[in-house]
């Protein structure tokens, strides 16, 4: 089956392997999700990330970070979708949670968090947000 949305499917896994207390997940690799996952990891939502080209296709090892036992990352969800792009100008990027959460952009100078962006003045698609 194809899939036709890799960004959601990453962000599913990780939600759902925070549910399941897990220590890492794997997620198919893509520049796109390299750069969500650097940002998420510039961020402090999580530990980290590496390639892992031991199979066939190269995969993204996502190591998942946990604070007193709650996972760092308490809502993760894809804003523009495949169906409905969503995009914002530097001026108008949302703001999560008054500012507690980050909202993850793709602009033409890469994917930045959405302080990056704004203090670059440049805007772009919202992917995701996150808190």
């Amino acid at each position: 089956m194809a899939l036709t949305d890799p960004l959601g499917d990453m962000l599913t896994r990780i939600r759902n392997g925070q549910r399941a207390k897990k220590d890492a997940v794997l997620s198919p690799a893509s520049k796109l999700r390299a750069g969500v996952l650097e940002v998420l990891q510039r961020e402090g939502y999580i530990r980290g990330f590496s390639e892992d080209a031991t199979g066939v296709h190269p995969q993204l090892r996502i190591e998942l970070k946990y604070f007193e036992g709650e996972p760092a990352i308490k809502h993760v969800a894809r804003v523009s979708k495949p169906g409905r792009r969503v995009y914002s100008g530097s001026k108008e990027l949302p703001v999560i949670r008054n500012g507690l959460g980050i909202t993850i952009v793709s602009t033409p100078r890469g994917v930045l968090s959405d302080a990056e962006a704004r203090a670059s003045n440049v805007g772009g698609e919202v992917l995701a947000e996150v808190f």
